[in-house]
């Protein structure tokens, strides 16, 4: 590093910080990094898991009463919280830095799950369940745009691609918790889907101890002027990686002009103009992704219970084949988008997955399935969903510039999310509501087109980023040649 002081933020940094990140062997520090940031996912597949299998005890709740519209309405709810908070705390990401923000968006999350529990009527637990869904928004942006900077590129894509399906370990979770919870020989279901809510709130604080050791981001540092912050904390990683201080030569060194912040003005530029097609590729990718995802999930406990007659008790039981393939989706197809590439394989995936549901909501509509034939299809489905799902996210997040990367997650997140997935939830619960298997087929049918298309668009348009630095992939607006 050519840095004797931190400078500030209107100066020419030159350093070699990427390329000594990017050339590191995989170490126990990428392991504590992917434990401790991709535990967020857990953290959120629990939440939405116990959302849904607590739909049936919600419902029959003396205190809340719930309809099929009500248990749509909070879920929407949810996220709508995850739009704005998605937005409001990745604006604040590129601006204060990452590590301050794991903070404030975990304490967000866990006060809004405990409050949650304490829910008396439909506005009191849609308004908690909003401040908790813009507490796991605003996770995504500064967890993801991290796992970006400190993972070394040949195996950036299968890392953010299994941590992001993390998500379904969650789901297991909480559908065990809910088997438990919601069996009324064990406890009350009135006072078990409240203890349900619990669970997240005790799981946040030993995320919250687990982050303590985690160093800021030395990608953002160096943009903010803060050189020498940053080469101590990259030494500090060699020393704990490669068990020496090495004083590497010959590796490509860039220039960059530091900044407090990115005006909100060259954000929109940038995406809109520079990045116009990249962009207009994340929206698609992510609004697919969103109604696919949440449509169907935040309703699978009510086409058990309303149509096939699962007790509320034993969703949990359908929740865990469902969740094992989710997670293995990315854990087993994961390695291929660093290997055969990003465009392949998005487009793959999402056409895959779009065609699979079409198939078997079409059998869903002539009643050919029982709930577990029905399960075993969703299961198989969401084996190629779940990673193009996570693709979407990996997508967003290593196509952008440095400067914007939390804040350009936080759009992509939020749009698509509020176009894909807050009306989802909302008119799956309606067409359940129908009693139709054919209306809820329709439902099906929609969110397996919008997929497709997304697989086509991807196909024809996606970055080749695979094993390519950020600083390739996408160029840092403060470049200076």
């Amino acid at each position: 590093m050519d840095a004797h002081a931190d400078r500030p933020a209107s100066s020419v940094v030159e350093t070699d910080i990427p390329a000594r990140l990017d050339r590191l062997p995989w170490g126990r520090f990428h392991t504590l990094v992917v434990a401790a940031l991709g535990i967020t996912w857990i953290l959120d597949g629990l939440e939405v898991t116990l959302a849904g299998a607590v739909a049936g005890a919600l419902k029959t709740s003396p205190v809340l009463k719930f309809s099929n519209a009500d248990v749509g309405l909070a879920a929407s709810a949810y996220l709508i919280g995850a739009v704005f908070g998605a937005l409001f705390f990745g604006w604040l990401t590129d601006r204060l830095g990452r590590k301050k923000l794991f903070f404030i968006t975990l304490t967000v999350y866990l006060v809004a799950t405990a409050a949650t529990a304490l829910s008396w009527n439909l506005a009191s637990f849609a308004l908690f369940r909003f401040v908790t869904g813009a507490g796991i928004g605003g996770e995504y942006a500064a967890i993801n745009s991290t796992i970006q900077e400190l993972i070394p590129a040949r195996v950036r894509g299968w890392t953010d691609l299994v941590i992001n399906g993390s998500f379904w370990i969650g789901a297991a979770l909480g559908a065990v918790g809910a088997i438990v919870l919601l069996d009324p020989a064990t406890i009350d279901p009135e006072y078990g889907w409240r203890l349900a809510f619990l669970i997240g709130a005790a799981l946040a604080l030993v995320i919250f101890v687990m982050r303590l050791w985690l160093p800021e981001s030395p990608r953002w540092l160096m943009t903010h002027g803060r050189a020498e912050e940053a080469e101590r904390i990259v030494a500090d990683i060699e020393r704990r990686v490669l068990a020496a201080a090495p004083s590497p030569e010959n590796l490509p060194r860039v220039r960059l002009r530091a900044r407090s912040h990115t005006p909100l003005r060259e954000v929109a530029h940038t995406l809109l103009h520079v990045h116009r097609r990249r962009a207009l590729v994340g929206l698609a990718l992510m609004g697919a992704q969103a109604f696919f995802y949440n449509a169907i999930f935040f309703t699978y406990a009510l086409i058990l219970t309303d149509f096939y007659s699962i007790k509320a008790e034993h969703i949990g039981w359908y929740l865990l084949p469902f969740a094992a393939g989710n997670f293995l989706g990315p854990l087993f197809l994961g390695r291929l988008f660093d290997v055969v590439g990003r465009r392949p394989m998005i487009a793959f995936t999402y056409v895959a997955s779009g065609v699979l549901l079409a198939v078997s909501g079409a059998l869903f509509a002539q009643g050919l399935l029982t709930a577990t034939q029905q399960t075993l299809a969703w299961t198989v489905v969401f084996f190629f969903a779940s990673a193009a799902a996570s693709s979407a996210y990996l997508t967003v997040s290593e196509t952008f510039p440095l400067e914007i990367r939390a804040l350009a997650i936080a759009c992509f997140y939020a749009v698509g999310t509020g176009i894909g997935g807050v009306a989802g939830p909302w008119l799956f619960g309606a067409l359940i509501d129908t009693g139709s298997r054919v209306s809820v087929f329709g439902g099906y049918l929609l969110g397996a087109v919008l997929m497709v298309a997304a697989g086509v668009i991807a196909a024809l348009y996606c970055v080749r980023a695979e094993r390519r630095p950020l600083e390739q992939v996408a160029r840092p607006l403060g470049f200076v040649d």
